[in-house]
């Protein structure tokens, strides 16, 4: 496969006509963040800009849309954009920022803004690319259950099962504009974990009576420390944190239990497998060490898979970015962020690829995702989001 450039530019025909119009609606979708699963104003707006246009839109669940573009004979493309915002009061000093406790801090305003641009860029210029190219448009990334709750409702009898399934996310550590690929393992796996160790409420004046649970809690974590510094390998990546511990009222009752919340990230899923089997063993015996009175007890939450991108489709992309993106298509190095991008496509049972978005013209001052002050420049950021998601599919879809 090669790309044709001549489609791409008739594609993109209307790139600085549209431009005002596309940064106008990226700061509707801005000023109006939407908490995951509860996306109703964004995939209303999303729905009634694609009807306007004549494009097949379909229901996926409560929230989730997917728009489908037929054209003729040839391969199949769809293309993800998630949806939803995150509980945070922005800080970004942008004149459009949005107000109240919820944001856009992570850009999937920008992956709505671009896909949605490419569905009216394909949709228009029909006469230069054949196949059909999808857009999904899925809730609930935030709280890792938008893909699966698409799945349980029925995407795969909804729409025509893609040839690969593509996703971008914008970043502030590739350069504003810029396009960033990597083969293999990309994202990292993720979960979280509730841990709850009990032990028997006394008087602090009187220790003996019980059996104190803060201490017990405080050894879990000192020991978790030996988790990536002596039972992973110096090659391979893993990251075990403890984010909160809570127990307690008052300093003079030693409390009934005490509950930790632990996230763990890893490239692998055997390495995976090993942190979690690890923090439950050392769990299990500081709290028989500690004469506990009841086994602890662990709930896994906000679960994400491995993003292990597709070599040969990865390489496509990328030999498009080249030629023509130039030397703004880059590498990319593995982000230990997580997404359930692969939810979809794991399911369907077909290859994909996930690549970053530059988002920010001064990259060296550039906030981090999850920042109240993370939100992206509008230029090159729009026009290149739109661009790449085009370039991309047109590996496949141009004549």
């Amino acid at each position: 496969m090669s790309l044709n450039r001549d489609s791409v530019h008739a594609i993109l025909a209307d790139l600085d006509t549209t431009r005002e119009q596309r940064e106008e609606l990226y700061i509707h979708f801005h000023r109006h963040p939407e908490l995951s699963m509860q996306e109703f104003g964004t995939a209303d707006r999303i729905r009634t800009e694609l009807e306007a246009a004549g494009i097949d839109v379909r229901a996926v669940g409560r929230t989730g849309l997917v728009a489908v573009i037929a054209n003729e004979d040839g391969p199949t493309v769809a293309m993800r954009a998630d949806i939803d915002a995150l509980p945070i009061t922005e800080d970004s000093g942008k004149p459009y920022a949005a107000t109240g406790d919820v944001a856009h801090a992570c850009g999937h305003d920008v992956h709505i803004i671009s896909l949605l641009s490419a569905c009216l860029a394909f949709h228009r210029h029909r006469d230069a690319w054949s196949g059909t190219f999808i857009g999904v448009f899925q809730p609930g990334e935030e709280a890792a259950a938008g893909a699966r709750s698409m799945v349980e409702a029925g995407i795969a009898e909804i729409m025509p099962t893609p040839d690969v399934y593509l996703g971008q996310h914008v970043l502030g550590t590739i350069p504003g504009g810029h396009v960033g690929t990597n083969p293999g393992p990309t994202l990292s796996a993720a979960a979280s974990i509730r841990v709850t160790v009990h032990g028997t409420g006394t008087h602090g004046s009187m220790p003996e009576k019980g059996v104190d649970p803060v201490v017990l809690a405080a050894s879990i974590v000192l020991r978790l420390q030996t988790i990536v510094a002596r039972e992973v390998s110096p090659t391979d990546v893993a990251v075990v944190t403890v984010g909160a511990l809570q127990a307690g009222s008052k300093s003079n009752i030693i409390p009934a239990s005490a509950e930790l919340l632990i996230n763990t990230r890893a490239y692998d899923e055997d390495v995976e497998k090993h942190l979690h089997a690890a923090i439950e063993r050392i769990v299990r015996a500081e709290c028989a060490a500690s004469r506990s009175p009841r086994e602890p007890e662990f709930e896994y939450y906000d679960q994400y898979p491995v993003t292990d991108n597709d070599a040969d489709v990865t390489a496509a992309v990328r030999e498009s970015f080249d030629a023509w993106f130039g030397d703004r298509s880059q590498d990319l190095a593995p982000v230990s962020a997580s997404e359930d991008f692969t939810v979809i496509p794991d399911a369907l049972g077909v290859p994909y690829t996930y690549w970053g978005l530059g988002g920010f013209v001064d990259q060296a001052a550039a906030p981090g995702n999850h920042n109240p002050a993370f939100a992206p420049d509008l230029q090159p950021t729009l026009d290149a989001g739109l661009a790449a998601i085009v370039v991309a599919a047109s590996t496949w879809l141009t004549r």
